[in-house]
């Protein structure tokens, strides 16, 4: 019995559920011996220990001597499982708060490093779209009005000058996707805009404004 407990693959994931069915076997285990402590009370209280022969060396009479016997063997046997079983109990409540501890410094990591995320300062958006035209690239790719514009393919905060930048850039990329970056509620999204011919004006079919540094 012990033998077949011990068995369990020690690297295995523990669960709740696996320390609650040791328990339970343990709680099993703590009835049978119980009731093999009963048995011996019942033979005149010989217990463990209790002599089995008379003063003449004879089994005794007043006692079910091969009773007490089997019940001593028997017990022998489940204070070992119990043992064994006690034992696992120990470890897989280790393993688990281990792996409890482990959790929860992996949660704090991913919570710090979120919060540093956040508290990154935004990069300054150097221009701002004030309008886009339903079915044109520019809608096609998602763009919305109050976009802040923080990277338009090459073109950023650092060398912005005019919206003659932006148009070069357009000019450049017809027919090929650009990446583009804006702030849209205070977040960073990305998008991905090529300039195309479609059946409205320009090659994007939205306002850019310049925004006041």
């Amino acid at each position: 019995m012990s033998e077949a407990a011990g068995s369990s693959d020690q690297s295995a994931v523990v669960t709740v559920e696996d320390v609650q069915l040791l328990v339970k076997k343990k709680d099993e285990l703590e009835a049978q011996i119980k009731a093999y402590y009963d048995v011996l009370d019942d033979q005149k209280s010989v217990g463990l220990t209790g002599p089995l022969v008379d003063n003449e060396g004879y089994p005794r009479a007043d006692i079910d001597v091969y009773q007490v016997r089997t019940a001593r063997h028997n017990i022998a046997c489940l204070q070992n499982d119990h043992k064994a079983v006690m034992q696992q109990i120990e470890d897989a409540l280790h393993k688990l708060h281990a792996r409890e501890k482990e959790k929860r410094a992996q949660d704090e990591v991913e919570a710090q490093a979120e919060a540093h995320s956040q508290s990154d300062p935004l990069p300054h958006p150097f221009a701002k779209v004030d309008a886009v035209t339903p079915g044109s690239p520019a809608n096609i790719a998602g763009l919305q009005i109050g976009d802040e514009i923080v990277e338009f393919g090459s073109v950023n905060e650092h060398n912005f000058q005019t919206l003659q930048n932006i148009a070069t850039v357009v000019q450049h990329c017809e027919g090929k996707p650009l990446s583009l970056t804006v702030l849209r509620e205070g977040k960073k999204v990305h998008l991905g805009l090529t300039p195309q011919r479609w059946s409205g004006k320009g090659l994007l079919g939205c306002n850019i404004i310049p925004l006041k540094r």
